[in-house]
C-alpha cells in the first residue's frame, strides 16, 4: 500500500494529501466506491450534507471499521455546512445530522460550503416561482463563530470554507477565535489559483482542490466546452511519464503542496488515481502545467450572481 504524505494544519492534525471525493456520485455506488477506496489506501474522504449521499458514505465507513480493515482514528473525513443553515443556530443541527449520516461521533473538518447563505428551509435549493434561487441576508462571519462552537463541542476537529476568496477569508480572520484550516476550491491546470495559494499560504491556510480533473461529469458541462483530461498537451506529458492524464493532475496538486480530492465510483480509476506516489514531475513539466491557466472555471454559479457573498463576482482572487 502506497504511503499518503500528510499536511500538518493549523489546527495541529494531519490530513492526508490525498482523498475521494464524493459529489456527484451516483446513488447506490457510494458505499461501494468508499469501500473500495479504503481497500486501496485512502484514509481521506469528502463529503457534503448537499451531495445527498453522506449516510452511504457512512455505509462504507461503518463496513470497514467491522471488518477491522481501518479504525476510526485512521480515517479523516470532512463534511460541509450546506448554505441553507448559515443562520447560527442552525448550524450545531446541521453538523449534528451529517454525523447521523455518516455514523460517526466526530468529523475531522467541517467547512462552510459556500460563502453565500440561502433561505432556510427544508429546500436545499429555495427558488421563487421563476426559479431564481432565494437568498438569506446570513454573514459568513455569523456563520464562523458557531463553527468555532462545533470545535469546542468536540463536534469537529478542524474547521475551514470552501470557496471563499481573498477578502472574505480576510473578514472571517478579522472575527475569528479559530482560523480556517482550509479553504477548498476549484483548482486544475486551467485555474491554478496561484494568488489565491499564496495568500493562503501566508495565513497559514491549505488549499484542497477540488474537480482536478476538470469536473467532466458535471451536469451543466455543454458540447463544445473544453475537456481538461483531453488537453493535448496533458497527455503529452502523461505519454511522457507512462501515466493517465488523471495521475499527472493529481500529482501536479501534490507538488504544489494542495490537498486533492479527485471523483469516482469505478474501482480500477479510484486506484489508478491513487497511484502518483511513486514518481515525480520535472519542475520545467509543472512550469508548463501552470502556463495552462487561463482562469478557466468549470464551477462559475452565474445563476448567483447578485448574491452579496458570490466569490466570484467583484473580486480578483
Amino acid at each position: 500500500m502506497a504511503f499518503v504524505k500528510s499536511v500538518k494544519l493549523n489546527s495541529g492534525y494531519e490530513m492526508p494529501i490525498l482523498g475521494l471525493g464524493t459529489w456527484g456520485s451516483p446513488k447506490g455506488e457510494v458505499a461501494q466506491a468508499v469501500k473500495d477506496a479504503i481497500d486501496i489506501g485512502y484514509r481521506h474522504i469528502d463529503c457534503a450534507h448537499v451531495y445527498e449521499n453522506e449516510h452511504e458514505v457512512g455505509e462504507g465507513i461503518e463496513a470497514k471499521i467491522k471488518e477491522g480493515v481501518i479504525k476510526r482514528e485512521d480515517l479523516f473525513v470532512t463534511s460541509k455546512l450546506w448554505n441553507t443553515f448559515h443562520r447560527p443556530d442552525l448550524v450545531r443541527s446541521a453538523c449534528e445530522k451529517s454525523l447521523k449520516n455518516l455514523k460517526l461521533t466526530y468529523i475531522d473538518m467541517y467547512l462552510i460550503h459556500w460563502p453565500m447563505g440561502f433561505k432556510e428551509g427544508a429546500e436545499l435549493f429555495p427558488a421563487d416561482e421563476n426559479g431564481k434561487t432565494l437568498f438569506s441576508d446570513v454573514d459568513y462571519v455569523d456563520t464562523w463563530k458557531e463553527m468555532e462552537n462545533l470545535v469546542k463541542a468536540g463536534l469537529v476537529k478542524s474547521i475551514g470554507v470552501s470557496n471563499f476568496n481573498k477578502r472574505q477569508i480576510e473578514r472571517v480572520l478579522s472575527v475569528a477565535g479559530i482560523s480556517p484550516a482550509t479553504n477548498q476550491v476549484e483548482c486544475h491546470p486551467y485555474l491554478t489559483q496561484k494568488k489565491l495559494m499564496a495568500y493562503c499560504k501566508s495565513k497559514n491556510i491549505v488549499i484542497t482542490a477540488y474537480s482536478p480533473l476538470g469536473s467532466p461529469n458535471r451536469p451543466w458541462a455543454k458540447a463544445g466546452d473544453p475537456v481538461l483530461m483531453e488537453d493535448p498537451k496533458i497527455l503529452t506529458i502523461a505519454e511522457k511519464y507512462g501515466k493517465t492524464a488523471a495521475q499527472i493532475l493529481i500529482r501536479y496538486q501534490i507538488q504544489r503542496g494542495n490537498i486533492v480530492i479527485p471523483k469516482s465510483v469505478n474501482k480500477n480509476r479510484i486506484a489508478s488515481n491513487f497511484d502518483v506516489f511513486n514518481y515525480e514531475l520535472s519542475e520545467a513539466d509543472m512550469q508548463a502545467i501552470d502556463g495552462f491557466d487561463c482562469n478557466g472555471r468549470f464551477v462559475p454559479l452565474p445563476h448567483l450572481h447578485g448574491h452579496p457573498h458570490h466569490p466570484f463576482e467583484n473580486d480578483e482572487y
